[in-house]
């Protein structure tokens, strides 16, 4: 019997190739992952499907993995990761033989694509993932200082409101204009505030 007959071997081959792919990404194999999981991918599209959409249904593969890559690099809203995942699905669902077939090798694409995060546990994570990613948080304690001196010294102090704060407007204190921002509400022009908080340059007040 053929063992591409056997309808699970879809799960097994996706299953394994998609591990590798999405693992190569996450970690950094030296290209290991990538040429393991090119070569599962390629053995289940060369075992299904005819030679004319052989190479159709292998590209609209790749092109959902790297719109997952170009999310997780660039835009990060999942938007592109969702519609890479989708393309990635399609391409095995429509090459499988058979309906219980597609299911199982697009179970299998779930399954490695979820499984692959366990690499970060155990390899190293490419460095392109801790570059894009801020680890140290800016605190006074690091020494970071995001406050301007003089708006910290004005928490506290009271003014009046030059316009119509919706939430944003300008603020007169102590006989300087400031941008400053109401809590959500709205404040009439001519109303009296208080700043309650300074974050940065950004002024917080309240009404009075």
């Amino acid at each position: 019997m053929d063992i591409f007959e056997l309808q699970w071997i879809g799960f097994v081959i996706t299953f394994l190739g998609t591990l590798f792919l999405i693992g190569e990404v996450l970690v950094n194999m030296r290209g290991f992952f990538g040429l393991l999981g090119i070569g599962f991918i390629t053995v289940y599209f060369a075992a299904y499907v005819q030679t004319g959409s052989f190479l159709l249904m292998l590209i609209i593969y790749f092109v959902g993995l790297l719109l997952i890559i170009i999310d997780g690099k660039v835009t990060n809203d999942g938007t592109l990761a969702t519609l890479g995942l989708a393309a990635m699905l399609a391409a095995v669902a429509l090459a499988a033989p058979d309906f219980t077939s597609g299911l199982y090798s697009v179970l299998g694409v779930l399954v490695g694509t979820g499984a692959s995060f366990f690499f970060l546990k155990v390899f190293k994570k490419r460095d392109i993932w801790t570059k894009i990613t801020l680890k140290d948080q800016l605190t006074t304690e690091a020494g970071y200082n995001s406050i301007n001196k003089n708006y910290e010294k004005l928490v506290g102090q009271e003014g009046i409101t030059l316009n119509d704060l919706r939430p944003v407007g300008t603020v007169k204190i102590n006989n300087k204009d400031y941008s400053a921002i109401s809590d959500g509400q709205w404040v009439g022009k001519g109303s009296k505030v208080k700043v309650v908080q300074v974050d940065g340059t950004k002024i917080l007040v309240e009404k009075i």
